[in-house]
């Protein structure tokens, strides 16, 4: 009985927990610090295993592109984008895959989609990377191929506008002179057809050939409508010349631009002579192919 007495009046008299002690503040911001760094390291680590999963994606994507499986290709590019969106090269394969299976004038909706999607992709680069020569002349060749079919003037503009930004970036490179050209030409020569339609079909009697003179009637609005595109062109191709002085393919553009220029003189000799311009340069084209087909082939 006394033991209890003596232990009660014990548990009465042993001082209450009190409330934990608190750890000074250094120690708080050193336990802070010390979990934000794990956390900064656990996110480190998804990040690489995502961009190396990334480019083992890309990787894979590469060799299903260049095999011609741009399905498979496509998937893995878009992988990689998603898991890595500055992986770069990924993007630019996946716009290129998709561009690669745009078939120029088709009509399906398929079809359409590929050139869009392509089209959409690579102004996604440029929105990153507004220099990137890759996405500039991607865009700038398949904003060229669905101009055709059917003929759309305005994305004629746009695809030109990109080859005046790589020219801008690159003034050195001959080839978007050329494609700046090869617009022109298009645009101007289309005009020149309508224009010589429009013609025969109001002088039944008095029809014009393709190779004739272009008519006095029309002359004056083939001048309004083209004459800048047409001196563009001849411009962009001498520039190309002076850069690459055997570039074949310029030359014969030049030849053809010279031709619509001669449909706009009224002068008979400014037009043989316009024309015999267009006709030597003809003679150089093949001189430098013959050339070229005589030369070794590497490997031979």
């Amino acid at each position: 009985m006394t033991y209890a007495v003596i232990s009660a009046s014990s548990a009465r008299l042993a001082p209450k927990p009190g409330p934990a002690p608190r750890r000074s503040a250094p120690a708080r911001c050193a336990q802070g610090a010390s979990a934000f760094a794990a956390l900064l390291l656990l996110v480190a680590g998804v990040s690489g295993c995502s961009k190396l999963q990334a480019r083992d994606l890309l990787n894979k994507g590469v060799g299903n592109y260049k095999n011609g499986l741009y399905d498979a290709a496509i998937d893995d590019f878009q992988k990689a984008k998603e898991l890595d969106p500055g992986l770069m090269n990924a993007r630019v394969y996946l716009a290129t895959a998709y561009a690669s299976q745009y078939i120029p004038g088709a009509p399906s909706d398929q079809n359409v989609r590929l050139g869009n999607a392509a089209v959409n992709e690579f102004k996604e680069i440029l929105q990153i990377d507004p220099n990137n020569l890759s996405a500039i002349d991607g865009i700038g060749s398949i904003l060229f191929q669905m101009s055709s079919t059917p003929y759309d003037p305005k994305k004629f503009d746009e695809s030109k506008s990109y080859h005046q930004k790589h020219i801008e970036l690159k003034p050195n490179d001959p080839e978007p002179y050329y494609w700046i050209a090869a617009i022109d030409w298009i645009v101007a020569q289309r005009i020149n057809l309508e224009l010589r339609a429009a013609y025969n079909k109001d002088h039944i009697a008095k029809q014009v050939r393709d190779t004739d003179p272009m008519p006095s009637a029309v002359r004056a609005d083939y001048v309004a409508k083209s004459s800048a595109m047409v001196e563009e062109g001849i411009t962009a191709l001498q520039k190309a010349l002076q850069i690459r002085p055997d570039y074949d393919d310029a030359m014969a553009y030049l030849n053809l631009l010279y031709r619509r220029k001669a449909d706009m003189v009224e002068s008979a000799e400014e037009r043989a002579s316009l024309q015999k311009q267009a006709d030597d340069l003809i003679d150089k084209v093949k001189e430098i192919k013959q050339k070229r087909a005589e030369q070794p082939q590497p490997g031979s």
